[in-house]
C-alpha cells in the first residue's frame, strides 16, 4: 500500500506518493483545489493508499500560520470522505523554500507557472520524506 502526501494551497495542491513498499517518496502531480477530490477518487480506483500525509503550515515559532485554517478544513474532509485511510499532519515549514532551492540547483527553467506546480510537487515530496523518516 502507498502513502500519499499533500502540500495544500488555495491555488494548487502538490501531491506525492510512495512506492508500494513505502521506501521512496516521489512527486506525482499538482492539482487545483476544486479538482483534488476527483483526483483522489480516481487514484484510489487503481492504487491502494494506507495513509494520507498533509503538510501543516506553521510559522517559524511553531504556531499555526494564517493559511493553516484551509488545511484544517481539507484534513477534516479527508477524514470524513475516507474514514478507512489514516490522516497524519506533518510540519511543513520551509518545504516550499527547499523545493525552490532544489529547482535552482538543477537549473530548472520552465515557465513560471509550470515551475510553481513543480515546486508544489517537490514540497509534497519533502513532506512525505519527512514523514517516512519519522516513522
Amino acid at each position: 500500500m502507498r502513502i500519499m502526501a499533500f502540500d495544500y494551497g488555495t491555488k494548487r495542491i502538490g501531491v506525492a506518493v510512495t512506492d508500494p513498499l513505502q521506501i521512496i517518496a516521489s512527486p506525482l502531480r499538482t492539482v487545483h483545489p476544486l479538482e483534488v477530490w476527483t483526483f483522489i477518487e480516481d487514484y484510489l480506483k487503481t492504487e491502494q493508499v494506507e495513509t494520507f500525509v498533509v503538510g501543516l503550515p506553521r510559522q517559524t515559532d511553531g504556531s499555526p500560520s494564517p493559511s493553516a485554517q484551509h488545511v484544517v478544513g481539507f484534513v477534516r474532509k479527508l477524514k470524513k470522505t475516507y474514514p478507512q485511510i489514516s490522516v497524519v499532519e506533518v510540519d511543513e515549514r520551509f518545504t516550499s523554500k527547499m523545493a525552490e532551492r532544489s529547482l535552482k540547483d538543477v537549473s530548472y527553467s520552465k515557465t513560471r507557472s509550470n515551475q510553481k506546480e513543480v515546486v508544489d510537487q517537490i514540497a509534497a515530496t519533502f513532506i512525505l520524506q519527512s514523514f517516512l523518516e519519522q516513522s
